[in-house]
Formats: structure tokens, sequence, C-alpha cells
């Protein structure tokens, strides 16, 4: 039986240089786009009926005003030449009461908006992150962490800053808008012709802009993804970057991701302001337009001075949405290019999936292995596991040893299900992995990398993210066993103290201590080690080295050797050559007879000499 090859719409995208996985981008219309966004995140919909109640009822306070104008012109002032003071003092405690209703239904509709924004937002960018660890290592490395991270965090902004200002702005202005138009139609139905009329190029315009925009934001998302990546690999390797006295060719490469965000922000920004003077000229024209036609109709008595004063009141609450298309258009492409860029994540197919509730559980105890015929090359690229069948007896203790390619690193990823075959199977107690539900195998199989993550948290909550439950005893008791007392007490606050930022605060030795009390923790009954002493001084390595010994008993545990000790203390030792297994046997006897592993044990006994 064999699994599908990784195929390349599962994480690799044509034309990207290498063949490396890129995350997928969504090819949707804008209108789609906001859709299958407002899908993921029904919370946006949720209690809108109320929200538009209010925001109509917002709306239509803003003619308030316009009305009162007008009947306080045209009945309060004008009939037989003296002032009616008493409906003049009416008109505006009804025009003030309902101003304030208005107030409070536009505070009620703000409130209720961003609610729902903030509650949507929050179910988005939680599924954003959640699938992003669901993405196999292979296709998070096709793209930059920093990169990664801004399609969470910025894009996710970007839509945030839509929703609550544009997409508010975006409600009132269509309904502001609706309303004027129809209570300009109340007063004269031939100067709201006319209007239109001046408008309708600008609607036109606005339309045509729109698609270039939309690339344009989309361009900005990208070069913003680029920089973010660039800066955060900075700030990581900024030891590296010292050390090699690279600051000013640093400084240059952020420096060009900084113009090229610049430039596309630029270049966004212009076609956005570029509509902004065409609506100030149609506003003017149709404002001189409405004010001449106006005069003549009311000359032939089809319109009194209240209506015509109202009237040029409304064509404000006209042109006001029509003036903000710009600012509404600006915010909603950059939000659609973000949300474009957050769907594009989604969309990204895990090519390591949990089988859900059809996965099985497997039992506790000592684990076998067993790979059947398994092959693995990566996107595009050579062939790096070739036919590989071998198999690992529960309990053993077995070292990985070969020299830099020779695929010991993918063997070890195989197993525990960070990558799958493109060849063949990998059994764990005889059943596929693929068909292990990720809570048993993930319970099941551990593996310690050669530098240990540690959290920016105290040393006691590191080591008990493998078992949240542990209480500080049961920490202590783990560290006793595996021999590190004497450690834990020179720590001048024991389990409280804190590692810092990605374990600086500790050595690398002491970060592998952690790493490997973490892993006795979890108890697991498959134990993967990529080489824990690699990097460590004499006394630390004594110290991890007696660790292991203890860590590893009574389990299987596969080992990835760079050291001679390793193999040495190993039960078997597979020899990777060249994406086959070209050796195998106990460390005495491969050193005894000519071959790989002979050779390898002399390069180190040359090295370490």
């Amino acid at each position: 039986m064999t699994a599908p090859a990784p195929a390349r719409d599962r994480g690799a995208a044509p034309g990207e240089a290498g063949g490396t996985p890129a995350l997928h981008r969504s090819t949707d219309t804008a209108l789609g786009t906001i859709r299958r966004g407002l899908r993921l995140s029904p919370e946006f919909a949720r209690g809108l009926g109320l929200t538009l109640a209010f925001a109509v009822a917002a709306t239509a306070g803003k003619v308030i005003v316009p009305v009162a104008v007008q009947q306080i012109i045209d009945r309060g002032l004008v009939p037989d030449g003296r002032p009616d003071l008493g409906f003049v003092t009416t008109m505006v405690a009804v025009c003030a009461g309902l101003l304030v209703v208005t107030m409070v239904c536009s505070y009620l509709m703000n409130l209720r908006l961003y609610r729902a924004t903030e509650s949507g937002l929050a179910t988005l960018r939680r599924k954003a992150f959640r699938h992003v660890h669901d993405l196999s290592v292979l296709t998070q490395n096709s793209e930059r962490k920093g990169a990664l991270v801004s399609r969470v965090t910025s894009d996710v902004d970007q839509i945030s800053t839509f929703m609550q200002f544009g997409g508010l702005m975006l409600i009132v202005s269509a309904g502001q808008l609706l309303i004027a138009t129809v209570l300009m139609a109340v007063y004269s139905w031939q100067l709201t012709l006319l209007v239109w009329i001046c408008f309708l190029p600008l609607l036109f315009g606005v339309r045509w802009l729109q698609r270039l925009l939309s690339r344009a934001y989309l361009k900005v998302r990208e070069r913003t993804g680029e920089m973010l990546g660039a800066i955060g690999e900075t700030v990581t390797g900024a030891a590296v970057i010292r050390a090699h006295a690279i600051e000013d060719r640093t400084a240059e490469r952020i420096d060009t991701t900084v113009h090229a965000t610049r430039t596309a922000q630029v270049r966004a920004q212009r076609l956005a302001m570029a509509v902004s003077p065409f609506a100030e000229i149609v506003a003017a024209v149709g404002n001189a337009a409405v004010v001449v036609a106006g005069v003549l109709l009311g000359l032939g008595g089809a319109i009194t001075p209240g209506q015509l004063v109202a009237f040029l009141f409304l064509m404000t609450l006209f042109v006001t949405p029509m003036m903000m298309a710009t600012e509404i258009f600006n915010e909603a492409q950059n939000a659609i290019a973000g949300w474009r860029r957050v769907l594009g994540v989604l969309d990204t197919v895990p090519d390591i999936a949990d089988p859900g509730p059809a996965g099985r559980t497997l039992p506790r105890g000592p684990v076998g292995v067993r790979f059947e015929d398994v092959s693995y090359h990566y996107p595009d690229g050579p062939t790096v596991l070739d036919r590989v069948n071998e198999e690992i007896t529960p309990g053993t203790r077995v070292a990985v040893v070969g020299e830099t390619g020779s695929g010991k690193t993918t063997f070890v990823k195989l197993l525990t299900r960070l990558m799958d075959p493109a060849e063949g199977r990998v059994l764990l107690d005889g059943t596929d992995l693929r068909e292990v539900a990720f809570a048993s195998l993930r319970s099941r199989v551990v593996m310690v990398p050669q530098e240990g993550f540690l959290f920016d948290s105290s040393l006691g909550d590191n080591i008990r993210f493998a078992r949240p439950e542990a209480t500080d005893a049961d920490l202590t008791t783990a560290i006793t066993e595996l021999g590190l007392a004497d450690w834990l007490a020179g720590l001048a606050h024991g389990l409280d103290t804190p590692v810092g930022q990605r374990g600086e605060s500790l050595s690398a030795g002491e970060r592998q201590l952690v790493a490997l009390v973490r892993a006795y923790i979890a108890d697991p009954d498959l134990l993967v080690l990529d080489e824990a002493t690699s990097a460590v001084d004499p006394d630390t390595e004594v110290r991890i080295q007696r660790a292991l010994d203890r860590l590893t008993r009574g389990r299987t545990s596969v080992a990835i050797a760079h050291r001679l000790s390793t193999a040495e203390a190993a039960d078997e030792v597979l020899v990777f050559d060249a994406g086959r297994v070209a050796q195998r046997g106990r460390h005495a006897d491969l050193v005894a007879r000519p071959g790989v592993y002979a050779d390898l044990y002399a390069s180190w006994v040359r090295s370490s000499a």
C-alpha cells in the first residue's frame, strides 16, 4: 500500500523558486471574498438586523434639520410676513428631541457593530492560527515566519479597520444616500434627477478604480509580509549579524524591504486619492446646477423657497457619502487584500491531516516500528529516501548515523509524522501512522530536537508544558529520577527560575536538560532524539548522557547520532548512505568490518583526537 506523493497543489505553487510549498492565494472576486470571510466568522452578522435598525434610525435622523428648516421657512416665517414664534419654537424642540434619539441610536449602532466585529475577528484569528499549526513543517518553512505571522495579525488588523470604520461608514453612507435621494425626490424629482446625472460619471469611475485598487492593496499586503519577515529574521539573528559585522548589509536589506513597502503603499494611496479631486469638481458642478435650476423652478412655482433651501441641505447629505467613497474604497480594498491572504492560509490543505474520529488509538507500551518500501522526495527535489525497509523491535535503543544529506533526518521526520512518505508505509505497532489519531500519536511519540525550544516563562512552566496537570512535586521527582537534582538545587529560584525569551537566560546545555525533563514528564513510549549532546561542555554532556540513559530505559528510542558515545551506547546502529540503509548492527560489529560506518568512525576519531 502506498500513499500519494505530495502534490504541488497541496504545498507548492507553480513557479515558486526551488519548488518549495507556498500558501495559496485566494482568487475570489471582491464580493466573493467578503462573502467567504463572513461565512468563516458568522459573528459579523449576528444581531445584524437590530444593528441595521439602529443604523436606519441614526441615518434618518440626519434629515431632521433640513425638514425642520423647510417647515420653519415655509410655515413659520413666510405665510403672512410675520414669524410664527410658537411654531418655530415647537419645531426646534421637536428637532432637538429627535436629534437626541438619533444620537442614542448612533451610539447603540456603533457599540453593537464593534462587539460583532471584534468577535468575528477573534474567530478569524483563531481559525487562521490553528490552521497554520496544522500545516506541515515543509509548508510552514516555505514562507518566512514573519510573513506567516503577518497573515494572522497585520492582515486581520486591516480587516478590523475596515469593519469598524469602513463597514460602519458604508452602512451609514448607503442609508444616508438612499434617504437623501427619497426626500429630495419628494421636494423636486427634477432636481433629484439632475443631481444623479451629475454624479453618475463619478460612480462609474469609482467602479473602474476599484479593480486597480484591489491589485494595488494585495501588493501592499505582500510587501508588508516580506518586510515583517525580514525584520523578524534580523531581530532573531542579531547575535550572528554582530558576530560577522554585517550590520550595514543587514540594514541595507531592511531598507530595501521598507522602501518596497513604502512604494507599494504610495502607489495604492495615489490611486485611492485620484477620485477625491474628481468628486469635488462633480459636487461643485452639482451644487451650481441645483441652484440655477432651483431658482428657475421656483420662479415657475414648482418649488418653494423652504424646499429649495432644504434641498441644498440634503445635497450635502447626498454629496458626503460620495466624498467618503475614496476613504471607504481605500479601506475596503486594503481589507479585501488582507482577507484574501488570510483565506490563502485557510485554503492551503494540510499535508499531514489528523484522521479525526476515524483515527485509531493505540494501547500504551513499548513501541515497535516498521518501514515498508518507504521513499520520499521533497517537491521538485531528488529522492532523499529510497525504498527503505527496516524494523525496530520494541524497547530497542537505535542510533541513526550518516553523512549530511544521507536521509537520516528525513527518516526521523517520517517516524514522528512531521511528513508522510511519498511511497510506502510507516507502521507503529503494525498500524499505518496515517491511521493513528494525532492525540494518540503525540502522547506515544515524543521528539526532542537538537535545540529544545523554551517559552518566555519559568523553568517549571516550560517543563509542565508537556503535562499541564503536573505539580511542582511531580516535576521535582522527575528531575531527581533523571539524576539532575544537583542542577536544580544550583538554580537560585529553582522551578521558578525565569528562562527568558527562547530560553536565553539558560545555557545551551541547560536548555537541553529542560527538554529532556519535559520529554520524561510526557512519558512517551517512543522517544526520538536529535543528538542532545552535540554542542555542550563535557560536564553538561555527562549530565545529559546520564539523564538520557534513564530516560530511554524501557522505551523504544531512535537518536540521530552526531557523537560517538551515542552510537556506542545504542543497541543497534542504522547507517544511512544516499537515502538507503547501507549497514545495520551493533557498534562493535560495524567498526570491525570495512564499510560506511567504519569510515565514519575513523573520521570521528580523527576529529576528536
